[in-house]
């Protein structure tokens, strides 16, 4: 038997653990001499499968040296699959132990639950029972209690052997049920512990030398603890030495979308995440079009997919396409027949399903099978799927599928298909190819052509992390590392692109870059600066867990950027005309107006006082009150940057009763002026001054749904719309410093951290935005034509509450 650590570690190699387990394993004495004898009684003579030799592992771990006679019994079950988990071994050690010499098969089955099936059916049927006994409890600590669930219904004595799998999908399905997205009331902020004073002379020396690194979302949490570059395990050490040529040791990312719709917020987070951290520590991203679904892609997509990356602030090292590797894509799918880890198969779509477990209702949890073709010799399998490629098949008579595990827990090892035949020309490759391989088979394939360091994708991808290293490992290639972070949502919208086509197709929304919406084009033409979006999801940050933000919480980061970046302007949505009686009709009284009180970056621009002017009908009432202090008979007001206030003389109506001039006289009075209750804003009536701009549509933007989750609505998701959801405004005036904004825009100033201060492309619409006090932000839509049809949209109130006064 194996002594030595060097012969331990080839035997423990020789079983499928990779070189980070087995020093891990070796560190401790007893456990590897117990796993090695415990190898030797398996007699493997090819890898085993990690569910295997975890479990191997485990059992070690429990001997731990000592003399436990009949321990083949439980070696032998766990090779031939009776024994399936870390419980059932457990129990089976702890009957061998008590048994002694007396030990049984059949009386370690029976103690270890081997031959009890615990369906999903039955698991969802406890579930549900045992939240609905606690359904009080749950509804008031919510998602905080969720642990606690997952412990007490796993202990339940009629699930003792269902598969640990099962449990928490199964909980939090349900408990999503019940409570709806997580939301703030969920978030949990950790007291921070009080750092030591550091002496004064000392912070002021970092902030001057800039030795403090500033805080980002790629140096702590989930990024912060990946590994660095060459650390990620292989089953084929000598391929890490390849890599590591390739690379030099640099972070290789990409952002692999698929070119079948626009992005949304949600891809915000995994653009920033790949070409973030890839620039935060010196190294690559490429921009990777997964391009193997040839019916649903369009010109359309990739290119706006690249706007929307660059529009960020990030540049691809390279852009690729999946499609630049079908050549070795086809070499390793016969490759993968030749291992003997391939077949072709002809069973339809429902015939694959009963396959993998869906019984004939439809639903999961039955009996998985081998596919009839499975096991058919390599030549033939081979000779099929030169007939696939050669076209002599039509879609749906013929797949590639992996020869897996279809015993294994995780769906993503029951035989999945590799390779289908759709008869579809191809955007880049014509009529080359009668086959198209799936993600599954491609995605792990072109990280590893690209010497992809960190393969980053959201949380749903997570099952798919087993079927990705084996994929790698049975073609003998570098095996690039995945690793899986929470998705941002967005609660109160859909980011569905079925749903979203459905609004544009019925006019409800006026296309996929509908302000409302939250794609990415939409938030663009909204006017929201990219570097508020990055912000946003550095604030958030990055973990394991899905991020479910109310769309208010996302307004309230955009407001708080622009707050800091942007000028302002007067702008009056419904003007009224005031006349000042007391002055000559060649009146004029020169101001000046800094763009961003407090910083005189963004410079100043001067305003003319007229004999007429306007001020929003707002700023008038008949009659005073306690808690009104803008104009009204008695009660003057000033103007912002006027030297002297303005009071009511008089007012005209119309036949109708509606206010249509107020005359005023300018109270200019020696000495200084006295200060009045508050200020308005006012744009002057001149000719000569080109004032005011008239603006052709002023579209204001509201919450496109009235509900936090539109897809629940019982009549459906466009029975939930907001009917004021867009208000289009045509009076609106603003004042003729707004052509300075817009020749000078983009126009921000910059924010503290200097990684959001994205750089937008001049001459664009949507990077012409200011604040119009009392107002909002706003910025100019692409619908603008010149300057005489403009049009702007509202980006966000100025306020939370924008009905507050």
């Amino acid at each position: 038997m194996s002594t030595t650590d060097e012969e331990l570690a080839t035997l423990f190699g020789k079983v499928g653990f990779d070189d980070a387990k087995s020093k891990e394993i070796l560190k401790n004495k007893k456990v590897s001499l117990s796993l090695a004898q415990i190898i030797e009684e398996v007699e493997a003579d090819e890898p085993l499968s990690k569910s295997k030799t975890a479990l191997l592992h485990n059992l070690a771990t429990l001997v731990k040296g000592e003399n436990l006679p009949k321990r083949e019994l439980i070696t032998r079950a766990i090779a031939d699959e009776r024994l399936t988990t870390n419980l059932q071994v457990s129990e089976a050690y702890k009957y061998v132990k008590e048994a002694k010499e007396s030990s049984t098969e059949e009386g370690m089955n029976a103690r270890s639950g081997v031959g009890i099936v615990i369906t999903r059916e039955q698991v969802d049927e406890e579930v549900a029972k045992y939240i609905n006994d606690h359904k009080q409890e749950i509804e008031t600590k919510r998602y905080s209690c969720v642990p606690a669930l997952l412990g007490n219904i796993k202990a339940l004595p009629q699930l003792k052997w269902a598969s640990p799998a099962l449990f928490k999908p199964i909980i939090d399905e349900q408990v999503l049920k019940l409570l709806g997205p997580k939301d703030e009331r969920d978030v949990v902020k950790k007291e921070k512990k009080k750092k030591a004073k550091q002496p004064e002379t000392a912070t002021k020396q970092s902030a001057v030398t800039g030795d403090v690194k500033q805080r980002s979302m790629f140096s702590e949490g989930f990024l912060g603890d990946l590994h660095k570059p060459g650390e990620n395990p292989q089953m084929w050490p000598e391929l890490m030495k390849e890599h590591l040529k390739v690379t030099g040791g640099r972070v290789f990312t990409r952002f692999p979308p698929e070119p079948n719709g626009y992005l949304h917020i949600g891809h915000s987070k995994a653009i920033m995440v790949n070409f973030g951290y890839a620039k935060y520590h010196d190294g690559v991203c490429y921009l990777r079009y997964d391009d193997t679904n040839p019916e649903a892609e369009e010109e359309k997509y990739f290119v706006s997919i690249k706007t929307i990356v660059e529009w960020l602030g990030f540049k691809p090292w390279k852009i690729t396409y999946s499609s630049d590797y079908f050549d070795q894509l086809y070499e390793l799918g016969e490759k993968l027949i030749q291992v003997g880890k391939g077949y072709v198969c002809h069973c339809t779509a429902q015939e694959v399903k009963l396959q993998r477990g869906m019984k004939e209702d439809g639903t999961p949890g039955g009996k998985r099978f081998a596919c009839p073709h499975r096991e058919r010799p390599v030549e033939e399998s081979l000779q099929e799927f030169r007939n696939m490629r050669d076209g002599k098949y039509q879609s749906g008579e013929a797949t590639l599928r992996m020869k897996q595990n279809l015993e294994s827990p995780s769906p993503q090892m029951w035989d999945l298909v590799a390779y289908r035949v759709l008869n579809a020309p191809h955007h880049r490759t014509g009529d080359k190819w009668k086959i198209y391989p799936t993600y599954d088979f491609t995605h792990c394939l072109v990280d590893s052509f690209e010497n992809i360091s960190h393969s980053l994708c959201t949380t749903e991808f997570q099952l798919s992390r087993e079927s990705y290293e084996w994929l790698c490992d049975v073609l003998h290639v570098y095996r690039p590392a995945q690793r899986e972070y929470g998705r941002l949502n967005i609660t109160g919208t859909i980011l569905s692109k079925r749903k979203i086509a459905k609004l544009v197709n019925e006019g409800i929304v006026r296309g996929w870059d509908d302000p409302r919406l939250f794609t990415l084009e939409g938030i663009k033409r909204r006017g929201v600066p990219p570097g508020a979006i990055l912000s946003f999801i550095n604030t958030l940050g990055v973990t394991t867990s899905t991020t479910n933000i109310q769309a208010t919480r996302f307004e309230s980061a955009v407001r708080s950027y622009l707050d800091v970046t942007t000028p302002r302007l007067m702008m009056i949505l419904d003007p009224v005309l005031c006349v000042v009686d007391n002055v000559d009709d060649t009146f004029e009284e020169e101001v000046t107006i800094p763009y961003k009180p407090g910083d005189a970056k963004l410079g100043d621009r001067s305003l003319t006082f007229t004999k007429e002017f306007y001020i929003d009908r707002s700023d008038y009432r008949d009659e005073t009150s306690k808690d009104y202090f803008r104009l009204a008979p008695g009660q003057p007001v000033g103007l912002m940057k006027v030297p002297f206030t303005v009071s009511v003389s008089s007012v005209e109506r119309d036949d109708h009763g509606k206010l249509t001039t107020i005359h005023v006289n300018y109270d200019k009075v020696e000495g200084k002026p006295k200060k009045p209750k508050t200020y308005i804003q006012w744009i002057p009536k001149s000719t000569k001054r080109n004032s005011p701009v008239h603006i052709k549509e002023t579209r204001i933007h509201n919450v496109l749904f009235n509900s936090e989750n539109p897809s629940s609505h019982p009549d459906g998701f466009t029975s939930d719309i907001n009917k004021d959801s867009e208000e289009v405004i045509t009076t609106a005036i603003i004042e003729p410093a707004f052509f300075d904004i817009k020749s000078r825009s983009p126009l921000n100033l910059p924010t503290v951290n200097e990684e959001f201060n994205i750089k937008e492309q001049p001459n664009t619409p949507e990077s012409i935005r200011y604040q119009a006090l009392r107002v909002g932000y706003f910025c100019v839509d692409k619908d603008t034509n010149g300057d005489q049809e403009i049009i702007l949209n509202r980006i966000v109130t100025l306020k939370e509450d924008s009905s507050k006064d």
